[in-house]
């Protein structure tokens, strides 16, 4: 039995959109109304000469099941386009179609490094991929995001000359142009974050490079500063880096030091309780950290002590132990990196301090900045001595517990 249906049946004789909401809808109700004629074998006629408009269906072939199923994903798709659409853009999101992926830099834990321009400013853009393991649950996942998109409000905000400056950030990918021998897709539930792009590369590679023949006392001062004085402000914003290393830290052109990747940093929570667990690199980590007590931002004041006494020593605290060793007599032995006989006592003394065992004992940041803007490095001395060109060598041979 054929049906026969004509646009100029009914009480409104204009045209539907289909690509409206509203006409959607009404050609949802029009197939529902054909599978009720069609279960009582009627007969629709229109009124009129026959037109081009006019369709006829074999009521019998129609499959409106599938129909109304794919006309209500169509229908959810435009509802969800309309909501992005109308939704209020936060100050911190970006236009990704401004952003360029130039090459990929390097992989971490959570995310992918890229070398990228943005509005023509060179940038760092880190993709944070959460969940892409198969190891967190939806759940987890949704919880890293709404954290991440709490903090980067915060983050945006930050305007401190030993602080990488933020450029931006999204929460999706949707239009982001990836190079094509990098990924061959991106992460379904990626976040962006944007920062600008320091030529001078990490502190780490920067010390390395130097392991030899060491750091001008004026050298480490500087950079000792530089990354108290980041340090300081960010506590000043109740922020808590919780990684702080000189892998995290960046060199520009002229050596100026800037703290950077806030991947796992938080905003310091009210009760210490709630700022519990595992988080940094082991061998920066506070033993409070190490041990699962909780903790605060002087697990930062520990783990500057750290990076001062690689800063000096241009070397890694505990390269001849394993993980668990250090971990264990951080915590239980006050094992601690073996400052060199030439370290001048006023650098000493800072890195004693910063890296008590007591959280209490231990300086805020900025007393820290007071100490080290304190120090005269005018006249030499440390690891090079006055007139030498190479550094000296008084690290005791053992090392460890």
């Amino acid at each position: 039995m054929d049906v026969k249906t004509d646009e100029n049946v009914g009480e409104n004789p204009k045209p539907e959109n289909l690509g409206s909401e509203e006409g959607m809808l009404r050609s949802n109700s029009r197939l529902k109304s054909i599978e009720s004629l069609s279960g009582k074998n009627m007969l629709v006629k229109g009124t009129g000469s026959f037109s081009s408009k006019e369709m006829f269906f074999r009521a019998d072939q129609i499959d409106l099941k599938s129909l109304d199923v794919q006309l209500e994903k169509h229908l959810s798709r435009v509802w969800s386009r309309n909501i992005e659409a109308n939704r209020p853009k936060e100050e911190w999101e970006i236009d990704l179609a401004k952003l360029d992926l130039r090459y990929l830099v390097a992989r971490g834990t959570y995310g992918t490094v890229y070398r990228a321009t943005y509005d023509s400013q060179d940038v760092a853009v880190k993709l944070l991929d959460w969940g892409e393991d198969g190891m967190s649950t939806t759940a987890e996942t949704a919880a890293l995001r709404a954290s991440f998109q709490q903090e980067v409000a915060v983050w945006h905000k930050l305007n401190h000359p030993n602080v990488t400056k933020f450029v931006g950030a999204s929460m999706g990918t949707s239009n982001l142009k990836v190079p094509s021998e990098s990924l061959t897709s991106l992460p379904s539930r990626a976040c962006c974050v944007v920062v600008e792009y320091l030529a001078g590369g990490t502190l780490k590679k920067f010390l390395y490079s130097n392991r030899k023949r060491k750091l001008a006392l004026k050298i480490v001062i500087q950079l000792a500063l530089d990354l108290s004085r980041g340090l300081s402000y960010l506590h000043s914003q109740n922020i808590v880096h919780r990684d702080v290393k000189a892998e995290n830290m960046l060199l520009d052109a002229h050596r100026n030091l800037k703290i950077a990747d806030f991947g796992v940093a938080r905003v310091e929570a009210q009760n210490p309780q709630d700022m519990t667990g595992e988080t940094g690199t082991l061998g920066y980590m506070a033993p409070e950290v190490l041990d699962g007590k909780p903790y605060n931002r002087k697990c930062d004041v520990y783990s500057f002590g750290v990076c001062l006494w690689e800063i000096y020593c241009c070397d890694l605290p505990y390269p001849d132990l394993s993980f668990a060793e250090v971990s264990s007599a951080v915590v239980r032995q006050n094992l601690r990196p073996d400052i060199p006989r030439c370290c001048p006592s006023s650098v000493a003394n800072i890195m004693k301090k910063c890296w008590d065992a007591n959280p209490e004992k231990r300086p805020n940041m900025n007393d820290v900045v007071s100490l080290l803007e304190a120090i005269d490095a005018s006249k030499g001395g440390g690891m090079i001595p006055e007139g030498q060109g190479g550094g000296c060598f008084c690290f005791a041979p053992a090392r460890g517990p």
